[in-house]
């Protein structure tokens, strides 16, 4: 039969009627009534207890502030089903002992004249079941789970009943009938042990019976054969008890598993759907036709308000003005299903005098009753709002996708005009004689290189397939990098110089001073510059104005991480300007492209690297700092191979 999946349910997951172990006993195990309800095979009784068993390991346990607050223990909900069986039969045993020792003392009042014995072992069992039952160990589940009686607890209940039973019987004779007293522990055993014990049990019972009838024939003289058919008709139906029992036992465990398996998917697919509809973007609202909203997700909830802030549903739509254009949508679309969902945009009004326009999509649920009738209407119906803005900033999106790859294009083809025009433009500068001619030339020759330039930055972050980076070493790139751009700038060096150069926080990786990177160099260098570069323009001008450090981070993976930071101690940058620094096309600066701190994120995570700004408090000189975030190759990999 297909496998209902085993859920983490409560511990009354150990069921009644189950093997604690398997073994080749198992095929006599199966059931002996055919298929079961579902019409499939049955499953074994270990397998049962399996499935219990990992059911009650993954039921958390209670908390201690439940055990401070006072909580009340598990009902018969929350209680293991086969220690709530368990507890009912020691009750019944205590409450037959009570009532038997009341019945012995009751006929010698009224002078009956029966065997001392015979209230010495009464009075005996009554004491031996009502200190079972009160035993602290027999009144609280076990912390492991349990699917059948252990060894102690059948002896000091299905053994004791049947050898006190036993003897009960003997020692009346015929004076008291007390065959009936065998069905507690045969029931007992069917119901709570496995039935290979069920079996073994009413077995016991049953020789007992035998034992009892020769001896009372020996003695009394009476027909062997009368007191023999007596003894056996009640020992045969002491089996069909157990093997009735231990079969209704275990067909109730395997229907209580499979609904607790059920209701366990159950719960699961609806924690998953609320967590779903909890994270979308999307506002998700259920609603009826009296506009009562049944669920709505705080995307939805969002949107419906002004400020962003409305309690949980359920809530009424109607009785808001702003609410107004839903409840029409929503009476629209009940009348007209199919146009409905095909989607419309609304306009709220809101009581502080602002508006917010949203897209709705409006989608029905249909119950099978329904189903086959198309002119049925719907009781239910889901609306999925979005924000107009946010909708609009996704085609934008999509439309700078499209123009992204379209400029990649054309920088392509601009590329061979503007090297022919530099090469002319070269030409032309020899012949010019003039100071105005040479004027000339140069403006074409900065304005070409100025071009080429923007070529270069839409070429890089062209998306492509692209090979994977060399493992570099980052401590040789970055002061390599920085002595070019310092001779570049003519720049002082030393310690009067404006770029001090600090990789001291190296030191403390795993491998010193040998630290792998994997990152191209010629990107590095390009992003360092850009960094460097923008620290030159918003520097104070002073010794040590702009800081560079690397130093090593440790992380969870294996290499740790490296970060290479530019600190400049300018002006801090503002709000507004922070918020748009990695954004094309922004600049401050009249000549800028506004595309250097855009190309730079998008070569660092084209390496799986990050790059941020962070503003200093105004005790650190260097206030201003950009760093980059990458990821050290581990001191093992081939990156360190000769």
């Amino acid at each position: 039969m297909p496998t209902p999946a085993p859920a983490p349910r409560s511990s009354s997951g150990k069921l009644a009627g189950t093997p604690p172990v398997a073994d080749a006993s198992d095929a006599s195990d199966t059931s002996w009534f055919g298929p079961g309800a579902d019409g499939d095979s049955t499953w074994s009784p270990d397998e049962i207890a399996k499935r219990s068993s990992r059911a009650d390991s993954d039921r958390p346990s209670p908390t201690r502030r439940d055990a401070a607050a006072g909580a009340a223990p598990p009902n018969a909900a929350g209680t293991p089903y086969f220690f709530r069986v368990y507890r009912a039969f020691l009750s019944a045993r205590a409450v037959l002992a009570l009532i038997l020792l009341s019945v012995v003392v009751g006929l010698w009042l009224t002078g009956s004249q029966l065997p001392r014995w015979v209230g010495v072992v009464a009075a005996a069992y009554a004491a031996l079941t009502v200190a079972v039952w009160l035993l602290p160990s027999q009144r609280r589940p076990a912390p492991t789970g349990q699917s059948a009686l252990r060894s102690r607890q059948a002896l000091a209940s299905v053994g004791v009943d049947l050898g006190f039973f036993a003897l009960l019987h003997q020692l009346t004779g015929a004076a008291v009938n007390s065959q009936a007293l065998l069905v507690l522990p045969v029931l007992m055993a069917a119901v709570l042990m496995p039935r290979i014990m069920a079996l073994g049990t009413a077995a016991a019972a049953t020789l007992s019976l035998l034992a009892s009838a020769w001896l009372q024939s020996q003695g009394s003289g009476a027909a062997l054969t009368g007191l023999m058919t007596q003894a056996g008709l009640t020992g045969f139906g002491l089996f069909m008890i157990a093997i009735l029992a231990n079969e209704m036992a275990t067909r109730l465990a395997r229907e209580e598993l499979s609904a607790k398996g059920s209701l366990e998917l159950a719960r699961q697919q609806a924690e998953l759907n609320r967590l779903v509809i909890e994270e979308m973007v999307e506002g998700v609202m259920v609603v009826d036709r009296r506009g009562r909203v049944r669920t709505a997700n705080p995307a939805a909830r969002r949107l419906l308000s002004a400020q962003g802030r409305m309690p949980a549903a359920p809530f009424q739509l109607r009785g808001v003005p702003a609410w107004l254009p839903l409840i029409d949508a929503v009476e629209q679309a009940m009348k007209r299903p199919l146009k409905a969902e095909g989607g419309q945009e609304l306009r709220l009004h809101f009581d502080d005098h602002t508006q917010r326009d949203l897209r709705l999509r409006v989608r029905f649920t249909r119950s099978p009753a329904r189903a086959s009738k198309e002119s049925a209407r719907e009781e239910m119906c889901v609306m999925l709002l979005e924000d107009l803005r946010t909708v609009r900033a996704r085609q934008r999106q999509d439309k700078l996708a499209a123009m992204g790859r379209m400029s990649a294009g054309i920088a392509h083809e601009i590329r061979n005009p503007l090297a022919a025009i530099a090469q002319a433009n070269a030409l032309l500068s020899e012949d010019a004689t003039s100071p105005g001619q040479q004027r000339l030339t140069q403006m074409v020759e900065d304005n070409v290189n100025r071009l080429k330039h923007i070529v270069d930055d839409i070429l890089t972050v062209a998306p492509g397939v692209r090979p994977p980076a060399p493992a570099i070493d980052p401590v040789e790139a970055v002061v390599a990098t920085c002595n070019d751009w310092r001779s570049t700038q003519r720049l002082e060096s030393g310690d009067n110089g404006l770029l001090h150069i600090d990789v001291s926080g190296c030191q403390a990786s795993p491998a010193p001073p040998h630290l792998k990177v994997r990152f191209e160099p010629e990107h590095l260098q390009r992003v360092l510059v850009n960094l460097l570069d923008n620290a030159l323009r918003y520097n104070s001008g002073e010794a040590g104005a702009i800081q560079v450090s690397l130093r090593w981070l440790p992380s969870a993976t294996p290499g740790g991480l490296l970060m290479l930071s530019v600190g400049n101690d300018g002006e801090p940058i503002q709000g507004d300007t922070e918020r748009a620094l990695f954004e094309p096309f922004f600049s401050t600066s009249s000549r800028g492209t506004g595309l250097g701190l855009y190309i730079s994120r998008e070569l660092c995570e084209r390496h799986g690297a990050s790059i941020d700004y962070r503003q200093h408090p105004p005790a650190v000189r260097h206030r201003n700092e950009f760093f980059i975030t990458m990821p050290v190759e581990p001191p093992g990999s081939p990156a360190y191979a000769a």
